[in-house]
Order: structure tokens, then C-alpha cells, then sequence
């Protein structure tokens, strides 16, 4: 499990993004979406760059948790209204289906089911459509309490995109998931949490603190450990419990001879905080 690169799997420390920001910190990189007098509509520039942006923290050994936010006071509106209404018009073709495959991280954003990293949305503000859809692929997700989320796909005459009807029930129940896509109506973060979507957190300061959370993932949880875990929640969804076990049975016997556990028991015994190298 694990995203793709290219060549050493490294970007350029000095690369530059126009729709994007990118920022580490504390072993958090911060990717925030970078269009706040569009709300963060999206676009194709946003989606390659977010790509790319992914692929460089998840290269990077110095990042250890991932955070996803909007610029200004929004999550992502979803698509931008311009290319909808082109697409609309006839003016613009809609978008492309990539070529067919039946590998899960083949997928438009199934790469970020890969990321070998916690990935942590931060939803300050609205998110819909495309918006929602990123939020969903991530493995924590956090929402002020001012933020409003909706699928809006009924109300623009248009259907679940990038696996979305797939995502929803598992994270929150067919009969939750039917609500929000059928109606499409907007939800608050207090509903949300009620469903296990998110887990809501105040405005102020909201951002900080979601920073701090995965700050402190990063100074206390075994980077190596975080990647398994992550990939035995995903193998989980498709496993019988007796291949989980068995999983398990082999994970563990690899991790007792990894130098984070030696360094974690240690760590206990001695009550102090780890220093996890990732090995």
C-alpha cells in the first residue's frame, strides 16, 4: 500500500504551487487550498497540484501526518461554477473518465487511500460536491462548528462522482448516506458528528488545533506503526475476520523485530516520550 512516484519518489524542495499552499511544521504538512475568493472552488490546476503535493510529503521522511484545509473561510465549494456552467453550455467537454483499471489507487483520488501517512481533513468551512468527495478519502476528518457540508449532486441534476456512493455508506451507514445524496441538502458539523462523519471542534482556533492533534501524533506514534494500521484498516473492509487475524498474527511478528517497538516498549518503561525512526 502506497502511493506512486516517480524516479526516487522526491519533488523538488523548491517547488512552487499557483492554487495551493504547502507548509511543514512539527512533522505536519499542511496542503491548504488556496483559491479563498472562489471559496476554493476546484480546479484542474488544484488537482494536479494536489497530486503533487501529496506525493511530495509522502516522499518527505520529515513529515509524518498530513493535513488537508481551505484558505479563508471555506473547506472547497466544489466544482468551479465557470466550468460548470462551460460544461453546461456545451462550451467545454466534462471531464474525462481515466482509463479503466480495476486497482483501487488507480483512481482519480483513490491515490489518497495510498498515502502511507495519516491524512487529515480539516473542514473550516463549506464543502460540497468534489469538496466533500476529497474530505471523505481522508482518515480523520475535523469540522468547525460554523462549516456546513452537502453532496449538492440531486440539486445540480447531476449524480455521486469518484466513488462517493461507495465512500458514504461505510462511513456513515446506508440509510445516512441515502439522506445525504438523495436529498442533498446541507448538514451541520453537530449532525455530522452525530452520523461519525466528523468530529467537531470549535472555530476559534480551529485550525490550531487540529494541527496540534496531528503534531502530537507525530511526536508520539511510530510513523511505520501508522502506515500498517492504516493499511490493515483498509484490507479490513474486504478481509473475513479469520484473514484479519492471520494478518495480524504476520504484522506482528514484523513489528516485534522493528526498532520502533524496542524503542516504544523502552519508551514506556522509562516514561518518557519515543523518538520512533520509522524502522
Amino acid at each position: 500500500m502506497g502511493i506512486q512516484d516517480h524516479g526516487d519518489g522526491r519533488l523538488p524542495s523548491h517547488m512552487t504551487f499557483t492554487e495551493i499552499s504547502y507548509a511543514l511544521k512539527d512533522g505536519v504538512a499542511t496542503i491548504t487550498f488556496n483559491r479563498p475568493e472562489h471559496m476554493n472552488a476546484w480546479t484542474l490546476v488544484m488537482q494536479q497540484e494536489l497530486r503533487e503535493a501529496i506525493t511530495k510529503a509522502s516522499a518527505d521522511k520529515a513529515v509524518r501526518v498530513i493535513v488537508l484545509t481551505g484558505a479563508g473561510n471555506a473547506f472547497s465549494a466544489g466544482a468551479d461554477l465557470n466550468r460548470l456552467r462551460r460544461i453546461a453550455a456545451g462550451e467545454e467537454p466534462p471531464p474525462q473518465p481515466l482509463p479503466k483499471s480495476d486497482v483501487d489507487f488507480d483512481q482519480r483520488y483513490g491515490y489518497l487511500l495510498g498515502v502511507p501517512k495519516p491524512l487529515i481533513a480539516a473542514i473550516n468551512g463549506p464543502a460540497a460536491g468534489v469538496g466533500l468527495c476529497l474530505a471523505l478519502y481522508c482518515d480523520l476528518r475535523y469540522m468547525a462548528q460554523r462549516a456546513k457540508l452537502t453532496t449538492a449532486y440531486a440539486r445540480l441534476g447531476f449524480v455521486a462522482e469518484y466513488g462517493v456512493a461507495w465512500l458514504l455508506p461505510r462511513l456513515v451507514g446506508p440509510m445516512n448516506a441515502a439522506d445525504l445524496l438523495l436529498s442533498g441538502r446541507k448538514i451541520g458539523a453537530e449532525e455530522a458528528q452525530a452520523m461519525g462523519l466528523v468530529r467537531a471542534l470549535p472555530d476559534k482556533g480551529f485550525l490550531e488545533a487540529v494541527q496540534a492533534r496531528a503534531a502530537e501524533m507525530s511526536a508520539s506514534c511510530s510513523p511505520r506503526s501508522m502506515a500498517v494500521l492504516k493499511r490493515q484498516l483498509w484490507l479490513g473492509q474486504r478481509q473475513t475476520l479469520a484473514q484479519a487475524c492471520q494478518q495480524a498474527d504476520d504484522e506482528m511478528a514484523l513489528a516485534a523485530r522493528c526498532n520502533d517497538f524496542c524503542e516504544g516498549v523502552a519508551a514506556l518503561i522509562e516514561k518518557r516520550q519515543p523518538v520512533f525512526g520509522g524502522l
